[in-house]
Parts: structure tokens; C-alpha cells; sequence
């Protein structure tokens, strides 16, 4: 039966896995489960190819440990049961360690159906998965378990990974196999940190063959992946990457801010694109740049018509602009704050002189009586109390530090000043 050269060539210690010193280095946490030999219900998540299974089965072979793996995608409540029929039997004597691949995949039930077996200590739960677990996973199932987060491996690492690769293959075919650098640094750029797809790219390249190879850049071009970026519109990696995004232009640098935005085009997602620039303009940007939205909803317009590639034109446009506008949030605090107080019940009536006195009987109710009308008075303004009696003093807005927000509180404040006299 085939097996594929990225199984063949799995790691079988620590040292030989790429990347990942952050949880297998000397000293880290993974590395100290496997020298005490005390394994604890672990969920591994990070994205494909970058190591999990593998760290999960050198655990395993470590700890002596007989171990089951499942696929969540694919397995049933029975695949659980007959698990479970092995315990406190000679072939599990000491429990069973049970790798569960993609729990994400597992509804509540199913999940629920391991937990007994969890807290008794029988059954040692290894699970991973691409999803972020504390939206996926049981609650019951993550207050038992460590997580760890497994990241994607650097292309210096995938390097030392292809030329194993390389190496393996070479002494496997029995021919000499040459990867030019710019080859190299291709493959190990564009797999997007996943080793198992860097790996595939060799085996592609030194299938039929009797012959010496040189692996050059073209060659490579031919089989690596079109993009290195992973998106999931659903996912982590969707928000992460609009995250990064929105915090990019409110941080004013226009440079990664630009970054983002090429990964969202690269993934497509003009939707998210727009309605994010959109949310930015109001909330990052806001009265420090009054006109920012109207520009911005310009350019989202334009690129809503335009579609892609041209979109890709008046959204840069867009961040750019953003990026090195200058930046107020008083808007959203103002707005949240008024908010949280109606959350609270900080409400009260409203003044009777500002209720609505447009209909018959409004008078005999009071509506209307001594309002003020601001138009009648210099300047078009006129003291008087607008917030209901409880909150009569309540400061939801406060200017913030930027030329045009400084200008109307300026303004606003001789025009008080007046009023007083």
C-alpha cells in the first residue's frame, strides 16, 4: 500500500520535528511530559501540517502508552464504546491514550460521552484541533484538559525539513538529488508554515525518475501552493488576519495595514473588506477626520462595482487614507457610555418641555411648556437642561485631542461663556 513521503518520514523523537520550540524545546512543557512519563488530558490546536499528530504519537512510543486514534470527522459514539471495551483488559491494563483528531467535529454528546472515562483516569484524551477550542470544544472537556497551541513552522525551519526530505529521497532512489536555493526558498515560503505540504512538493518532484535531479525554481513554481496564506472565512484566521487589520490602521501604520488588506484580496473577501473600513473610519477615525466615512464609503462603493482585481485599487486607497488620518475614538466611548448607563437603568424621564407637544391634549399634559427654542436666541444657542433630573449632569462625550474636535470645543466654549453673562 502507498504511504505517502510525508508519513514515511514523520518524526520519531523531538529533535527530529520542525519548529515548535516553544512547547517541545529543552525544559518546555511537552518536552517535560515525556520525561516524567505523567501524561494529562492535552487538546493540541493549531493549523494542518505543523506537527500535532506526530507530537501526539512520539508522547505515546514515550510513555509506553497503548494508543487509539479516531478522526472526528468520520468516527461514531461506537468507535468510542468499543475503546472503552478494551479497558481493564490485558491489552490496556494501564489505560488507553486515545488520540481524537478534529474534536471539533465531535457534537456535545459525543463529547460528553468521553467524560467519564476522562475524570476516571481510563481513558488519557489527546485530542487536536484547526478550530479555536474554546468555541468548539465541551466546556467540561476543556476544564480537564491543557491546551496547547501548536503555530505554523518558519520557512527556516520547512528548510531543514526539505532538505531531510531531499536527503531521504536520495538515498531512497538511489540517485543524487540537487535543490537550487531559489528553489528552496520557494517551497519553504509557499507551503504557508505547513511541513507536510512542503514535503508533498518534493515527493511530486522525484516520482518518476531514474536519472540524477536538479530541483530548480521553475520546477518548484510547478507544484508549490498558489498562496502561503491560510483564511478560513468562518475561522480563527479570518478574524485574526481582520484583527490585525483594523489595528494596523488605528496603530497608523500604513504599511501593514496595506499587508492585511493584500491578504484579504488574496482570500477574496471583499464583503469583509468593506464593512471593516466602514467600522474604522467611525470608530478609529471619527470626528478627528469628519470626512473619512464619506471618502471611505466612496471608495467601498467604487469597489463593490468594480469587483476584483481593479477593487483592489480604491481599497487601498481607502487604508491608506485611514492609516495616516488622524485618530479619535470619543465618538465610540461617548456611545458605549451612554450605553452601559441604560444597561444599568441610569435613565429617568424625559423633561416634559422636550416630549413630543404635536397632537391635541399635549398642553393639558404639560408638553412643551417652557421649552426653549434654540434658534430664537444669539448664536442659535440656549441653556437649558436636555438629560432627564437623575443624570441632569452626565458627561458621555469628551472632546478628544485633535485639531477639529479642539476647534468645536473652543468654539463651544465661548458660546457658553456668553450664554452665562
Amino acid at each position: 500500500m502507498y504511504t505517502p513521503l510525508a508519513d514515511r518520514l514523520r518524526p520519531t523523537t523531538l529533535d527530529e520535528i520542525a519548529g515548535q520550540s516553544h512547547l517541545i524545546g529543552k525544559g518546555r512543557a511537552l518536552s517535560n511530559i515525556i520525561t516524567s512519563g505523567i501524561v494529562p488530558n492535552m487538546i493540541f490546536y493549531g493549523p494542518s501540517g505543523i506537527g500535532k499528530t506526530t507530537v501526539a504519537n512520539i508522547i505515546a512510543d514515550a510513555t509506553k502508552r497503548r494508543l487509539h486514534k479516531i478522526n472526528a470527522t468520520t468516527a461514531s459514539i461506537n468507535d468510542i464504546k468499543a475503546i472503552v471495551e478494551e479497558l481493564d483488559t490485558l491489552m490496556a491494563i494501564d489505560g488507553v491514550l486515545l488520540y481524537l483528531d478534529e474534536i471539533q467535529y465531535f457534537n456535545k454528546k459525543q463529547q460528553q460521552t468521553l467524560l467519564e472515562y476522562i475524570e476516571n483516569g481510563k481513558i488519557t484524551l489527546i485530542a487536536s484541533t484547526t478550530e479555536n477550542p474554546y468555541f468548539y470544544v465541551y466546556n467540561a472537556i476543556l476544564s480537564r484538559s491543557t491546551i496547547f497551541e501548536f503555530k505554523p513552522i518558519s520557512a527556516t525551519d520547512i528548510k531543514k525539513a526539505i532538505n531531510r526530505a531531499v536527503q531521504f529521497r536520495q538515498n531512497e532512489l538511489n540517485i543524487k538529488i540537487t535543490i537550487n536555493d531559489d528553489a528552496l526558498e520557494l517551497i519553504s515560503h509557499s507551503c504557508g508554515g505547513d511541513v507536510r505540504k512542503a514535503i508533498n512538493a518534493i515527493e511530486i518532484l522525484t516520482l518518476v525518475t531514474n536519472k540524477d535531479i536538479v530541483i530548480t525554481e521553475q520546477m518548484a513554481k510547478e507544484v508549490a501552493q498558489r498562496s502561503s496564506m491560510r483564511y478560513d472565512r468562518d475561522g480563527d484566521v479570518h478574524y485574526d488576519i481582520l484583527s490585525a487589520f483594523q489595528k494596523s490602521i488605528r496603530g497608523s501604520d500604513e504599511n501593514a495595514a496595506i499587508h492585511y488588506l493584500a491578504r484579504l484580496v488574496e482570500a477574496g473577501d471583499l464583503p469583509s473588506i468593506c464593512r471593516r473600513l466602514l467600522v474604522i473610519s467611525a470608530e478609529d477615525i471619527g470626528l478627528a477626520y469628519p470626512q473619512a466615512i464619506t471618502i471611505v464609503k466612496s471608495c467601498v462603493d467604487s469597489a463593490m462595482q468594480l469587483g476584483f482585481p481593479e477593487a483592489r485599487i480604491p481599497l487601498a486607497q481607502a487604508v491608506v487614507m485611514l492609516a495616516t488620518s488622524p485618530k479619535s475614538n470619543s465618538v465610540i466611548c461617548a456611545i458605549d457610555n451612554a450605553i452601559e448607563d441604560i444597561r444599568k437603568g441610569n435613565s429617568g424621564d424625559i423633561p416634559s418641555y422636550l416630549k413630543d407637544a404635536h397632537y391635541d391634549g399635549a398642553k393639558k399634559l404639560g408638553r412643551g411648556k417652557n421649552y426653549l427654542y434654540p434658534h430664537s436666541f444669539e448664536n442659535n444657542y440656549i441653556q437649558q437642561q436636555y438629560l432627564p433630573d437623575n443624570i441632569k449632569n452626565t458627561k458621555y462625550y469628551e472632546y478628544g485631542n485633535n485639531k477639529f474636535e479642539q476647534a468645536n470645543k473652543k468654539y463651544w466654549e465661548s458660546i457658553k461663556k456668553q450664554n452665562e453673562k
